[in-house]
Formats: structure tokens, sequence, C-alpha cells
């Protein structure tokens, strides 16, 4: 191994769920307390209040792209997300770019604040719909649906990632999740956090109930997150038995919605932020992006910056903003591309870090990863997102490939909820 890829595999690493790498890792999903530094993570960009109408797929960039300008791009994607007659269609098939779920992450973070979203959940058997805020430090909070229970939304919430298998509560929806429109909203507060069905309030946990005596804090979501939208395999043969019977059983690929589209599918149109004021104990030397100040990943421990949030290419890191891909002009080419081959940029890709000229490296015969561009079915009215790295469920899962496979749409637990989370960030996705 190279000196130079000694430094970009150790010094510079970035930390998500479980693996490491440069680039998209120290993106959003980037957790302070396992990364190299905690200045390895880029800082986040900050709330944006506004109304997403997630009519297309042109505010919506593939994490093969993505360097963190939020102004560019909304949402960033991991697995294929589709438009079909103006609204955005979250994919889940058997095989494919798909093959573990499909993952919408929002490129603004929020921190306090009213989110809700118009969505219709998928159905069936193993097959997990969810609305998620999710922080660097895996605070989380949780709307899912289990495609056996279409008239039930699961809330939950979660501290850094702790395992509390008492923090989950059902709400009651009065019709289809799956055949009709329903608005869930979260009301994120310092003091109480609140999970609302159709305008109806149905559960508030307040954060003065949260205390633990014994590790002396608050285990309340504090931190700034981004909101998820994700269908996930929690029927997978690949996950735990525990994980498969909360998920209603395996996942059945011969199923009426898999024969009819090629793929089950959730639906989104909506997505609106309001964005509350900061804490009070927040740390305020800026207006654009956020960052920690110590990993113990506390209310108190994240400070509003003007720091930027942009990296010129995948290569780069919170410590390295400028670094670009070795080119294929200068001197020394082949060797500073051998240095990279092994670095891993995007979460869910496989095989080689970017190559020269900001080409990825030879992961086939024609040196290139896949999914390079938007498809539309021949017919079908549906349009493909353009190719993003897999997502998470698959652990590093195989080369992404878009399919356009599909004709028009006639269609827990602790472990279930971080599952969701890998979606975009191999262990989509915080995606």
């Amino acid at each position: 191994m190279s000196s130079e890829q000694a430094l970009l595999l150790t010094e510079l690493t970035c930390a998500e769920y479980g693996q490491c790498g440069v680039g998209a890792f120290c993106l959003g999903g980037c957790d302070p307390r396992n990364s190299n530094k905690l200045e390895s993570c880029v800082p986040a960009p900050v709330c944006n209040s506004q109304d997403y109408k997630l009519t297309s797929l042109d505010d919506i960039a593939p994490n093969t792209d993505y360097l963190g300008d939020s102004s560019k791009a909304s949402w960033v994607s991991s697995g294929t997300p589709k438009v079909y007659q103006n609204q955005v269609l979250l994919t889940l098939s058997e095989t494919g770019a798909s093959g573990s779920g499909t993952l919408l992450a929002s490129t603004s973070y929020v921190w306090y604040g009213k989110i809700t979203a118009q969505l219709k959940t998928s159905r069936g058997q193993g097959v997990v719909t969810a609305f998620v805020l999710m922080s660097d430090v895996q605070d989380e909070i949780d709307f899912e649906f289990v495609g056996v229970e279409l008239e039930t939304a699961q809330s939950n919430y979660y501290f850094q990632g702790i395992p509390d298998y008492n923090h989950g509560s059902n709400l009651t929806v009065k019709s289809s999740t799956f055949d009709e429109y329903h608005t869930y909203e979260i009301d994120w507060q310092p003091d109480q956090l609140t999970w609302s069905v159709d305008g109806d309030s149905q559960r508030t946990v307040k954060k003065s109930d949260t205390y633990n005596s014994t590790t002396k804090r608050y285990e309340y979501p504090q931190t700034p997150a981004r909101v998820q939208l994700s269908l996930w395999p929690g029927g997978s043969e690949k996950n735990g038995d525990g994980t498969i019977a909360w998920a209603g059983g395996l996942i059945n690929w011969q199923s009426p919605d898999v024969q009819s589209s090629g793929y089950y599918y959730a639906m989104v149109k909506d997505v609106n932020v309001q964005c509350y004021d900061p804490p009070d104990d927040a740390q305020k030397k800026g207006k654009k992006s956020y960052v920690y100040t110590s990993i113990n990943g506390m209310e108190g421990d994240v400070s509003i910056t003007d720091d930027d949030t942009v990296l010129k290419s995948l290569l780069g890191t919170g410590t390295d903003m400028d670094k670009d891909y070795p080119h294929a002009s200068a001197s020394g080419t082949s060797a500073a591309a051998a240095a990279t081959s092994e670095v891993a940029t995007v979460p869910g890709l496989t095989g080689a870090g970017p190559g020269t000229n900001g080409h990825p490296g030879n992961n086939g015969d024609d040196g290139t990863t896949g999914g390079t561009g938007s498809e539309s079915g021949s017919g079908s009215g549906v349009s493909t997102a353009a190719g993003s790295g897999a997502t998470g469920f698959s652990q590093g899962g195989s080369t992404p490939s878009p399919q356009n496979d599909a004709s028009s749409p006639k269609e827990k637990s602790f472990q279930s909820s971080l599952f969701a989370a890998l979606m975009a960030f191999t262990g989509l996705l915080l995606l």
C-alpha cells in the first residue's frame, strides 16, 4: 500500500454506520464520534424552511454525484427513485440497483422543526416504508409502515442509536396507507416531540421524561438531522429472524405488485419543512452550517458556523475539501490512480474509487460502474433517476446499474430502524 493510499484510508477517513471511506462517506450521515477526527466530517447545511414538491427527479441528485452543495439539489438518492404521474416512487426490486431498496435523504439538515410528508406506503409482507429524521450521531425519530399493517403507523425514537425497546408506539391511520395519501407530521421541539396523522396528534414525548439518572443526561433526539424517506426489505432472507417477523415475514417476489410493475413501490408527493429557532445552548458562530465540537454528540456540542459544505471531488474529506482526482495529463497518473483504486468513496459501491479525471476505476471490462444517465421506460410513463450507489442493505452489494424494468404502476425494533438508516450508507443510509 502506498503512503498516499494509507493516508486516505486511515488519517482522513469518515465513518458511516460501521463503514469508512472518503467523499460521500464524509457528507450526510458521517458520524463524528467514529471518524478519524471530528473535522473529518464535512460541515452540514443548516435548516431551510421549504415546501418540497416531489413531482419530478429534477431536485434529486444520486449519491454518486452529490458533493455537498444543497443549493443544487434538495435530496440525495441511493437505490432507484422513479417518477410516475408527478409523484416520486421509492422502489424495491429483487435484484438490480433497487435490490436493497431506495432512500431519499434531504441535503439540508433540521435542528428542531415541524416536518410533514404526504405519502402512500408500499404493501406486502416483509416490505417496510419509512419517514425518518436521522442525525449523524444516530438520534432518530421514526414513522415506519409494515406492509401487512395498512391502517397502522409505527412511531419510535432513539438517542444516539441506543437500543431501548420501550420507545415504540402504534398510531392509527383511518384508511389504507397504500391506497390513499395521508399526511404524517413530526413536530420536533427542544422540549417535546409529537407525531400526528392527518392532523390528529396521537403521541407526545416530553424531553423531561427521558432523563437517565445513571448517565445524567436527557436521552432525547437533540442533534441536527436529515429527513429520510425510504423503502427497504425488512423481510430479506439476509436479516435476522426477529426483523423478518417484525416486517411480516419473508418478501414475496411473486406478488401482484411485482408482477405488474417489476418492483414494490411507495409514492411521495410532498415534504414540508418548517425550521424552528436553534436551541438556547447552540454555539452560534455563523449561519451556514452545523459542526460538532465534541464526540459527546449532545445538543450543546453543535456549533452553527459559516464553514463551507462542498467538496471538490469524491476524494475529499472535511480536512481536505479541495482534494481532486488524479488527471490523465499529470505525470505519474498510473501511480496516483493506483493509490486511490481501493479507496471507498460512495457507500454501496464495490471495487475501485475514482480513477482519473473523475471517472470511476475499472470495475469491469469497460472501466465503468454503470448507471450514468436517466432512463425512461418505453411507453411506461415511468422515468428513472440517474445511477446511484446501491443501498446499505447489501453491505457493499454489486455495482449499481439502474434498471428500467417495469410498466406503469398498478400498484420492531431498534434493528429495523437502524437497518432503514443504512439505506445509503452501507454500514444510502446518513441517504
